[in-house]
């Protein structure tokens, strides 16, 4: 009985019962529609007859895009085409029944589909609407186009990052459009916590230049202190040394020394416990002004061992550190595995792929086990009929006039 008492339940998330129509497509949107399905909501993907423009994006397995496929787990798709009033009819009806909305469509689109904000609280007052755009609908940049690289640009991201003293390197994940992914689901949930309070819904505006320029942090606040431009660094920090990626002598290895008590530990597994009392490099101020003399010594010994030499000597002293691993290897980390960053799901068409896990856990509870992302049009006819009690003649008609399209 005790051990029966200990076991974890399985439950759908915190967020179980709440209903989302999910308006988005590419990156931004649909990375904020996932992680509120991670959470438990149920997320009804609405996409045109020819679907999200990400299944599209090669490489495929079978027919369906890597891409697509990492964005959109433990949702339904729905296909109807909202250039339709029967189509946008539907949407209405929908939206009656649902909790959240979520389109990531240049500014101004949804209004004139008569799928406004306005227009749709009005059938529904407590729905919260989420906008998600470049740059926002408002301000003078309001009807710029934007993806990822450009957010990055505008922000003054992109400028921080690369080699000193070389070009400007975008940053490999495409943050400018995830950080629309993180800020949306939290205003969501804060939305929530005020209509439990007012009954109300909300409309909710997200720029993905205004998450960028909020992720700017202390680069920011260093310029407004010093009115300088932060300079690109590389891997290493513009104002913590040392800390950063150092060349072994078979890979890379980053070392973190971003308090004064790892610094004598840090020379100790050098094997040069002088440098702790070397003038130059006491202290972080000094350490700062004797920047590449230092490096130059780090580099020096650092070359002289594998990556695994430098791991065990850099644990035996509590050394804050890494090994540069790839994409594969950090898939396959048994630190990953054993935190169910990687998990399988069988998929309509494919059949067993394998996923990311959920990044966040609650103790004490077992969520229900991921979905695979949903072929196109996978759950038209079900959504339709259940949630809104079409017949099977009314499924019929719509689908004969193309404004519905069922994947089944």
């Amino acid at each position: 009985m005790a051990a029966e008492a200990d076991k974890p339940c399985e439950w759908g998330g915190p967020l179980e019962g709440l209903r989302v129509l999910d308006l988005t497509r590419v990156l931004a949107g649909p990375y904020a529609t996932q992680s509120l399905g991670d959470l438990g909501a149920e997320v009804i993907k609405v996409e045109p007859p020819h679907g999200d423009d990400t299944r599209n994006f090669p490489p495929f397995v079978g027919q369906e895009s890597h891409y697509f496929l990492a964005l959109n787990r433990n949702k339904k798709s729905v296909v109807i085409d909202l250039k339709q009033e029967a189509g946008k009819d539907l949407l209405r009806q929908l939206v009656a029944k649902s909790d959240i909305l979520i389109e990531n469509y240049r500014p101004g689109v949804m209004s004139k589909l008569g799928l406004g904000y306005e227009e749709l609280c009005a059938i529904n007052p407590r729905l919260i609407y989420c906008s998600i755009s470049g740059f926002g609908q408002t301000g003078p940049l309001r009807d710029k186009p934007s993806f990822d690289i450009v957010t990055q640009a505008m922000s003054g991201a992109l400028s921080i990052n690369g080699e000193r003293g070389r070009s400007p390197v975008k940053i490999g994940l495409p943050i400018g459009d995830m950080v629309g992914g993180i800020y949306g689901p939290i205003a969501i949930l804060a939305a929530l916590h005020e209509r439990s309070l007012t009954g109300r819904g909300r409309l909710i505006d997200i720029s993905l230049h205004d998450g960028l320029i909020g992720m700017l942090g202390y680069l920011a606040q260093l310029s407004f202190v010093t009115g300088e431009d932060p300079q690109p660094v590389g891997s290493m920090h513009p104002t913590i040394v040392p800390y950063g990626s150092f060349a072994a002598a078979d890979g890379y290895i980053i070392i973190a020394v971003l308090s004064e008590a790892f610094w004598p530990k840090l020379c100790r597994a050098l094997e040069h416990p002088e440098l702790a009392e070397d003038k130059r490099f006491s202290m972080l101020p000094d350490r700062r002004q004797n920047r590449e003399n230092l490096e130059e010594i780090i580099s020096r010994v650092i070359r002289s061992k594998t990556v695994a030499e430098w791991e065990r000597r850099l644990e035996d002293f509590d050394v804050p550190h890494a090994p540069i691993l790839s994409i594969s290897e950090a898939l396959s980390h048994p630190h990953a595995l054993a935190r169910d960053m990687v998990v399988t799901a069988d998929h309509r068409n494919i059949g067993k792929i394998s996923m990311t896990g959920r990044p966040i856990k609650y103790e004490g509870a077992q969520q229900t086990a991921l979905t695979a992302p949903p072929a196109l049009g996978e759950h038209t006819h079900a959504v339709l009929r259940n949630l809104l009690g079409l017949s099977k003649d009314e499924l019929k008609a719509l689908s004969d006039g193309g404004i519905i399209v069922d994947g089944q």
